[in-house]
C-alpha cells in the first residue's frame, strides 16, 4: 500500500504503476485539499478568478454568471474530449491518474477531495479510462486527453474493465462507485496539467533503464564471444575520463564479466614479448562497437537519470493553472501547465535510446558479417551455407527498426505551433514527445532481441557456453528456452517477439 502524503518518490510511484501496489490517501492530505477548496469558494467571491467566473483561454475575457458556473465546468470537459488515435497503453493511462492524482493531494488546485478519492477507486480496482494518443499539445498540459480522464470521473465516457471496453456508467454501476460532482472548478483542474505526459514519461523511464541494463549485458557476451583484451574496461582506463556513467557502465561490465573465461588480458599476449609477426593475426583493438561501450553507454546512462530527476519533481509539482496559495489567501495566475520540462526530458531520452539501438545494431552487423568477425559464418548460419540463412532475414528487420529510431528521434520540443486563437502561441508538444519516446524504446528492445537470439547461436556455432560468465550463461539458458539450437530456415517473427517479450518483462 502506498500512500499519498507530502512527496511520492520515483520508486513509490512505480511500485503502483508496475507491481499493482495499492493507493491510500492520507487524513493530512485531505485535510489539505479540503482547506484549499474551502479557501477558493469563499476567496472567489467577489473576484476575478480565471475558470472559475471566466471563460477559457482567449474566452477568458468573458464573465460567467453564477448561475452558469458549475455548467461551465461540465461544457469544458465535454468540448474537449475530443481525442483521435490508438486508445493509450493502460500502463499509460494508469501512470498518468497517478500523476494528477498526487498534484491535486497538494493542495493548490481548490479541488473537492472526492476528485482525487475517486481517481484512488479508478486505480486500486483497475478501471482504464479510454484517452486517445493524440489531442495534446502541452501547453495548458494535456488538456484533451485530461479531459477524457475527467470526462470518466463526471460519469460519462469509456472506460476499459476486465479486458472489455465499456460505458463509464455501467462499470461504475458494477463497482458502486458515484461520479464526482463539480463544486468548483474541477473541469479546470483536472485538465490544466502535465500529469499525462508525466506519466508515459515515468513508464519510459523504468523501461529505458530496462533496456540498458540489456545492451551492458549482450556488449559483455559479445565481447566474450570474440575473447576480447579486458583493458577497455577497465577502471585505471575509464577512470581516466571524468563521467559517472561512463565509470558506472564500465564497473558493470567487470563485473557482469568476473567470472568469464574467454576476456583475456594483455599482459598475457601482445604484452609477452612474444610477438614477432610483421602483420598480427589477431586484432590489437576491437572495433569501435565492442571497444567503447562505456563511452557510449555512459552518457546514455546519465541521461536516463537526469530524466528520472526531472520526473520525480514534476510529479510532485503543482501544474495547474491559477495556483491556489492558502497560506498566503492569494490565487496566483501563471504558466505551470506547460510542458517543457516534460517535452525536452522526452527528446534526451529517446535521442539516447536510439543510440542505444543504433550500437547493437552494428554489433548485430558485427556478428552478421564474416569478413569483419573472422570466426563466425555468415549470418550465424549453423546450417548448409548458400542453402540456409540463419539470421539474415532478421537483420533487415533490425535495420529497418533502428533506422525508425533515427527519424523518431527528432525533436518535439522546437516542433511548436500556435492554436487556441493564438493564446496558446508557444506549446511543449510534451505528449507527443513522450509517445513517440515509448516507440523508440519499444524498438530498442525489438533491436536487442534480435542481437540476443543471434548471441547464443555464435556461442554454439563457437562451443563456448561453459566458458562465458555466469550473467551471459543465464542469457544463453533463458534465450535457449525460447528458440532453440537451429540450423534449418523457419519463420522467425514468433520467436523474436518471444524474446522481446522476455527482454521486457525482466
Amino acid at each position: 500500500m502506498n500512500t499519498i502524503h507530502e512527496y511520492l518518490s520515483l520508486a513509490e510511484f512505480e511500485a503502483v504503476v508496475f507491481d499493482n501496489n495499492k493507493v491510500a490517501i492520507s487524513e493530512e492530505v485531505l485535510q489539505r485539499v479540503n482547506a484549499s477548496f474551502d479557501f477558493l469558494k469563499e476567496f472567489s467571491e467577489n473576484k476575478v478568478i480565471y475558470g472559475v467566473n471566466t471563460g477559457f483561454g482567449p474566452m477568458a475575457q468573458y464573465r460567467i454568471d453564477d448561475a452558469d458556473r458549475i455548467q461551465l465546468q461540465y461544457n469544458l470537459i465535454r468540448s474537449h474530449s475530443s481525442g483521435t488515435g490508438k486508445p493509450m497503453n493502460p500502463t499509460f493511462v494508469k501512470a498518468a491518474i497517478l500523476a494528477r492524482l498526487n498534484t491535486l493531494s497538494l493542495g493548490n488546485s481548490g479541488v473537492h477531495p472526492s476528485v482525487i478519492t475517486l481517481m484512488k477507486e479508478l486505480i486500486n480496482r483497475d478501471i482504464t479510462p479510454l484517452i486517445f494518443e493524440h489531442g495534446g499539445v502541452g501547453a495548458s498540459g494535456d488538456l484533451v486527453q485530461l479531459a477524457h480522464l475527467a470526462l470518466v470521473l463526471i460519469g460519462e465516457g469509456e472506460v476499459f474493465y476486465k479486458g472489455e471496453r465499456k460505458p463509464t456508467q455501467e462499470v461504475f454501476a458494477i463497482e458502486s462507485l458515484e461520479p464526482i460532482k463539480v463544486e468548483l472548478r474541477e473541469g479546470l483542474a483536472l485538465m490544466n496539467g502535465t500529469s499525462v505526459m508525466t506519466g508515459i514519461g515515468v513508464v519510459n523511464v523504468y523501461n529505458a533503464k530496462k533496456v540498458l541494463d540489456w545492451a551492458v549485458k549482450l556488449s559483455c557476451a559479445i565481447n566474450e564471444l570474440v575473447q576480447a583484451y579486458d583493458d577497455h574496461l577497465s577502471a585505471e582506463l575509464n577512470n581516466t575520463k571524468l563521467h559517472v556513467g561512463q565509470q558506472d557502465i564500465a564497473a558493470k561490465m567487470r563485473e557482469n564479466l568476473s567470472d568469464s573465461k574467454l576476456v583475456r588480458k594483455r599482459e598475457d599476449h601482445l604484452y609477452s614479448g612474444d610477438n614477432t609477426e610483421k602483420v598480427f593475426k589477431e586484432k590489437v583493438q576491437e572495433y569501435y562497437s565492442l571497444r567503447c561501450v562505456p563511452q557510449i553507454l555512459g552518457p546514455i546512462k546519465e541521461t536516463i537519470d537526469s530524466v528520472s530527476a526531472i520526473l520525480e519533481k514534476e510529479i510532485n509539482s503543482a501544474n495547474d493553472n491559477p495556483i491556489i496559495d492558502v497560506a498566503n489567501r492569494h490565487v496566483y495566475h501563471g504558466g505551470n501547465f506547460h510542458g517543457d520540462y516534460i517535452s525536452l526530458e522526452m527528446d534526451k531520452l529517446k535521442i539516447v535510446i536510439t543510440k542505444l539501438s543504433m550500437l547493437a545494431e552494428r554489433q548485430l552487423n558485427y556478428l552478421m558479417n564474416a569478413k569483419i568477425n573472422e570466426i563466425l559464418p555468415p549470418f550465424v548460419n549453423m546450417g548448409k551455407l548458400g542453402f540456409n540463412f540463419g539470421m539474415q532475414g532478421t537483420q533487415f528487420t533490425a535495420v529497418s527498426t533502428t533506422a525508425e529510431n533515427q527519424t523518431l528521434s527528432n525533436p518535439m520540443y522546437v516542433h511548436s505551433i500556435p492554436n487556441n486563437n493564438d493564446n496558446q502561441d508557444i506549446v511543449s508538444m510534451g505528449t507527443n514527445a513522450a509517445c513517440i519516446t515509448a516507440k523508440v524504446i519499444e524498438n530498442a528492445f525489438e533491436v536487442l532481441a534480435i542481437e540476443a537470439i543471434s548471441i547464443v547461436q555464435a556461442i554454439d556455432i563457437l562451443e563456448q557456453k561453459d566458458k562465458i560468465s555466469s550473467v551471459s550463461r543465464k542469457i544463453y539458458d533463458d534465450i535457449r528456452g525460447i528458440v532453440p539450437v537451429f540450423s534449418e530456415d523457419q519463420a522467425m517473427y514468433p520467436f523474436v517477439q518471444k524474446v522481446k517479450e522476455h527482454l521486457t518483462n525482466n
